[in-house]
């Protein structure tokens, strides 16, 4: 149990020294936009798109000042969900599917 806790502990240290939460991203705001991850994007419903936009204008808007946002604006370890995730898993079964079908 304690090994737990002392990864936990590695990952949130990890997570605040990445420095994207102090601009106001979630870690999926922060994938490289590759050919599924578009996709993904395609299929969010609309609110999560565009809380997802305002996150990133917000954090370029902040990264062209030199600034950060007040402490406490940044997202938490524990608030950050993995929002792109379902959609993107969903995407890549898809895509490995037709990579099987086509190679038959």
């Amino acid at each position: 149990a304690g090994g737990g806790r002392l990864i936990d502990r590695i990952r949130k240290w990890y997570y605040n020294a990445a420095g994207f939460n102090k601009l106001g991203l979630m870690r999926d705001d922060t994938l490289h936009e590759d050919d599924d991850v578009k996709e993904a994007l395609k299929r969010l419903p609309e609110h999560l798109y565009n809380a997802r936009v305002f996150r990133i204008k917000r954090a370029l808007d902040l990264s062209l000042k030199h600034q950060v946002l007040p402490k406490d604006q940044w997202v938490k370890y524990e608030e950050d969900h993995p929002y792109l995730e379902p959609y993107l898993k969903e995407v890549i079964r898809e895509r490995r599917e037709r990579e099987a079908w086509n190679r038959k």
